[in-house]
């Protein structure tokens, strides 16, 4: 099984969302076939660095 591949949409997504504390299941919930390393990878920078967190949250994203 391969992870899904990050785009530079998905890392603005993801580094908004753990900005609001949203945990790591919910975002994986939203993009299925993404584990959590890919998810802490874009946290710490070490992907998509350039990359800032978007606006809000998609509609259909989970709410805390």
């Amino acid at each position: 099984m391969h992870d899904r591949v990050v785009t530079a949409e998905m890392a603005s997504v993801i580094k908004l969302a753990r900005s609001k504390n949203i945990p790591y299941s919910w975002i994986t919930g939203y993009f299925p076939g993404l584990n959590f390393g890919r998810i802490a990878d874009v946290v710490q920078g070490k992907r998509f660095s350039e990359v800032l967190p978007a606006e809000q949250l998609p509609p259909d994203f989970p709410a805390p």
